[in-house]
């Protein structure tokens, strides 16, 4: 078998509202929160980017989006201009690397929320006939090898064609939070698969749980205009790559070398802060150690305030119960 040339398109779904990382996200779209210095869009561009995408579209949902991510992937030529004139050439190459060269920047208005599989038929004119790639903003990989986690995905795309998406393997009821892959025949990082059952509430057929970054073969956006709602009433990607896949086409699951971390909350994005600048900043690791260890002390020392209070409630106590049995001797004669 010859080896499958790599999709040169990318799909991201940036619409929604973010409410859940309210009130940062009144006026500025999640994408462009910070995430270890910069904005988290950029890790799914740095993805991109890694296997050789040409192509991004963003779907979106209101003209402020489009608008606010126009302005952040074009180029600034004053402040190009400005951070050279200052010799400052690190924060210079972070501004050129927003939009590597030759990536095209493109745009689809999905009209109302109505799932991610709808999300992403909204780009198919744009798409056409190629083979494409989606990202999910809010699911950062950070590999742990010297390749990218779309690039891990990529080696098996490579090898086995049809539609690649990476997974993980959940023991628990945890799970059911995701589409379980159907008759899996693992081979090394690769699991085959017949097909995906999203979000199973009852048998569930694996523990092999389908995540948030996917090589689709183009017989997926030619399902998912026939898609009918599905889990939560919305059009789910799952359902059209489940029916592809019963068509025919081949599905593999990747299990990633790596750490996926999840931005949809404020309380997520805060720990992805956290363990991204902990793992990549040695400074910031030592300060962290610190105030660990000053948060360490304060709880020791409250410990030990807490077991010398006591021990005088107690002790305060005892003696209130012998005075009080004093009182009743003396009361009863001395009995």
């Amino acid at each position: 078998m010859s080896e499958k040339k790599l999709p040169e398109v990318c799909v991201i779904p940036v619409g929604g509202k973010s409410t859940r990382n309210l009130p940062a996200t009144k006026a500025l779209h999640k994408g462009l929160l910070t995430l270890g210095g910069k904005p988290i869009i950029q890790y799914a561009i740095d993805q991109a980017k890694s296997i050789g995408v040409k192509e991004v579209v963003f779907v979106h949902g209101d003209e402020l989006t489009k608008e606010l991510f126009t302005k952040h992937f074009s180029k600034d030529v004053e402040l190009e201009k400005k951070l050279e004139s200052d010799g400052k050439f690190d924060l210079l190459q972070s501004v050129r690397d927003i939009a590597p060269d030759g990536m095209k920047i493109s745009f689809a208005k999905q009209e109302k929320p109505l799932g991610l599989g709808h999300a992403i038929l909204q780009a198919k004119d744009i798409v056409g006939d190629r083979n494409f790639v989606v990202l999910l903003p809010d699911d950062i990989f950070v590999s742990k090898t010297n390749t990218s986690v779309l690039g891990q995905l990529a080696e098996t795309y490579k090898k086995n064609g049809g539609s690649v998406q990476a997974i993980g393997e959940f023991y628990d009821d945890e799970i059911r939070r995701y589409a379980s892959l159907i008759n899996p025949v693992r081979e090394g990082n690769s699991v085959k698969a017949s097909g995906l059952l999203e979000k199973p509430k009852a048998d569930v057929p694996s523990p092999y749980g389908a995540l948030g970054m996917y090589i689709l073969d183009n017989k997926v956006m030619q399902e998912l205009p026939n898609v009918k709602a599905g889990s939560g009433g919305e059009i789910q990607l799952t359902d059209a790559i489940d029916a592809a896949t019963r068509k025919g086409m081949t599905y593999s699951g990747h299990l990633y070398e790596g750490v996926r971390l999840d931005c949809g909350t404020r309380e997520d994005l805060e720990k992805a802060n956290i363990y991204i600048n902990i793992m990549t900043n040695p400074k910031l690791a030592d300060y962290a150690k610190s105030v660990l260890a000053e948060k360490e002390a304060e709880a020791k020392k409250q410990r030990l305030e807490a077991i010398k209070n006591q021990y005088h409630e107690n002790k305060k106590a005892s003696n209130q119960n012998k005075n009080a049995l004093l009182l009743k001797k003396k009361s009863n004669g001395g009995r």
